[in-house]
This record gives C-alpha cells, sequence and structure tokens, in this order.
C-alpha cells in the first residue's frame, strides 16, 4: 500500500472530516495543530468571498505553528468540494483553491476528471468518498489519488455496507491511500480500521462534540449524551441517505420511526444558509443533526488537542496489547 508523502508523518492516521456547517477555520486548524488532517466544506464558507479569507488565515497560521515548532509540524488540511450538479459554486471555489494550492482537496457526490487535473497541477492530492466498489472504481478511473470508504454507521451520508466488506472488496484490486469512515470514535478503533486494511481513519462525530466546532451547544450536548440506538438513517432530508439524531428530529415534530421517502430532486446546495433558500422546512445540517453511530464512546465536550491526545493513548496502548507489551 502507498501513502503520499503528504500524509506520511501525522502524529495519528486520522483525518478530520468535513462537517456542513461545523467545521471552521478554528476546528481545522487546531486539528492540524493535533497532528491529524484537518478538512472542512467550501460550502461553509459563505458568502463564497469568504473562503479566501478562510484560506488566507488557515494557511498562514498553519505556517506560522510550523516555524515556532519545527520539531512538531502541523498535518495539512483538506478542502472539501460537493461535486454535484446543484453546486453553483464549484468553480469559483475551486479557482481559490488554485490560488491558496489547498494541499488536499475531498470530492463528494460525482467525480471529475478534470477537478483531479486540476488539483495534481498545483501539486495536491486528491481524495473521493464512495459507498461500495462501484463507485471507488469510477473515482480512480477519474484520476482520484485516494478513496474514502463511507460504511455503515458514518455520520451524515453513510453507506449501507459493513466495513468489513467495503474495505476487502477495495483492497482486492487498490494500493493507493484508503480511509475509513464509520464509527470510530476512540484510538483502538483507528488501530482496527488500519488492521483492516485502511491507511486512515475518517473521524466526524466525535469532533462536533470538541471546543472549536462551529455547533449549537445543544448539538454537541446531544453528541455527548447519545448512543448508537439514537441514530436514524433516512434519505428524507437530502435526498441522499445519511444518518442523524433522533432527537433533533423528534424537535422538528417529526416521528423518526416513520419519515417519508425522500427524493434526489430535494438536494440543493447551491443557495442560502443551508442550501435552501427561502425554505421554512427543516434543514439539514442546521436544525436535522447528522451524527455517526459511535458517539457513545464520546462522553465529554473538551478541545480537539485533547480529544486527539485521548485518541493518541487509545491507539497505543491497544497496539501494545496486541503486541504483547
Amino acid at each position: 500500500m502507498t501513502v503520499p508523502a503528504i500524509l506520511s508523518s501525522l502524529r495519528l492516521p486520522v483525518i478530520g472530516s468535513p462537517l456542513f456547517i461545523i467545521s471552521g477555520p478554528e476546528l481545522v486548524i487546531a486539528q492540524c495543530k493535533a497532528g491529524i488532517v484537518g478538512s472542512f466544506p467550501a460550502l461553509n464558507a459563505r458568502p463564497a468571498a469568504l473562503l479566501d479569507e478562510w484560506l488566507h488565515r488557515i494557511t498562514e497560521e498553519l505556517a506560522s505553528h510550523n516555524r515556532a515548532h519545527p520539531d512538531r509540524p502541523a498535518a495539512p488540511f483538506a478542502v472539501n468540494q460537493i461535486v454535484h450538479k446543484s453546486n453553483d459554486r464549484l468553480e469559483h471555489d475551486m479557482g481559490v483553491c488554485a490560488k491558496w494550492q489547498v494541499p488536499i482537496v475531498i470530492t463528494s457526490l460525482g467525480a471529475r476528471e478534470d477537478l483531479n487535473t486540476a488539483v495534481h497541477g498545483w501539486g495536491g492530492i486528491t481524495l473521493h468518498d464512495v459507498i461500495d466498489d462501484r463507485f471507488a472504481r469510477k473515482a480512480v478511473e477519474k484520476g482520484a489519488d485516494g478513496l474514502i470508504a463511507v460504511a455503515a454507521g458514518a455520520g451524515g451520508h453513510a453507506g449501507r455496507l459493513s466495513p468489513f466488506a467495503l474495505i476487502q472488496e477495495i483492497r482486492q484490486w487498490f494500493e493507493g491511500p484508503l480511509a475509513l469512515s464509520g464509527s470510530i470514535a476512540t484510538g483502538d478503533a483507528v488501530l482496527a480500521a488500519q488492521a483492516m486494511g485502511a491507511d486512515f481513519a475518517y473521524i466526524g462525530s466525535p469532533f462536533i462534540a470538541t471546543e472549536e466546532a462551529n455547533a449549537d451547544a445543544a448539538y454537541k450536548k446531544g453528541i455527548v449524551d447519545g448512543k448508537a440506538a439514537d441514530i436514524v438513517y433516512s434519505n428524507l432530508f437530502t435526498g441522499v441517505h445519511g444518518n442523524y439524531l433522533r432527537a433533533s428530529i423528534e424537535r422538528a415534530g417529526m416521528d423518526p420511526d416513520n419519515l417519508p421517502e425522500g427524493d434526489l430532486k430535494t438536494m440543493n446546495f447551491g443557495g442560502g444558509a443551508n442550501g435552501e433558500a427561502g425554505s421554512s422546512k427543516p434543514k439539514a445540517w442546521k436544525d436535522i443533526w447528522g451524527s455517526g453511530q459511535g458517539i457513545g464512546a464520546v462522553v465529554a465536550v473538551e478541545s480537539v488537542a485533547a480529544r486527539v491526545e485521548r485518541m493518541e493513548g487509545e491507539y497505543a496502548r491497544a497496539r501494545a496489547r496486541l503486541l504483547g507489551n
């Protein structure tokens, strides 16, 4: 298995997943300084002109950190681009990423050869998230450098397949960088992902319950208080199946156990604060809160630095147990 040089010196083999609305410069910078990849969706920067400011800030603060800590430099950061046709900002946002030579671009909901070529042109790499082997093959055929296997139990737009099944199928033919997403919330689980064949763990929900996350206090509390049984899998809210906190659905006046089917036509990443300009219905991810099934391991709101340090200790102890040390 081959890991790009840019991802070869992380403190912990973890990529913080881009969290719609929640991931901003504060969270990304904290994740990178803690030694894991921090990422954010380009669409979180609203209006579009704000993206340039965010990338300026992230680039400058991480460079300053590296000058002050040459012995422990920050991890690289990533920007997530929604490739779905409803994202009318894609061309603009890619231009801004080119200006700042974003080191890692994560693509979702569509794979495009021209986008991968553009990122390679400025020296970056691309990772594409997939829910099955068919989509994985398409992404690599179009030039993606690596894959993010989104398995059952992941937060947000999640797949249906067991992580064992998904990783096994992809590793039969793909030797490039591979991250696994789905209920990973401890250092033990990070090591388990590697044991299965992944290079990295792709972690989102635990970072919602951090001081740096741009999330409502009630949302953070819901992550801390929640368990796997509190997660509802539905395609109602965006047209694509995803996992959400039951309490947020109930608070919006709906029955989590009797939700109607959604429609792909409802997906809209183009306008408004959350992609649904002028709509009064509950919105994902502002009103209906995404979450993975692994939140039972999250017991407190804490800083990113503290969470990563805890995971690093768990990871080391898990390795020691397996090696009999």
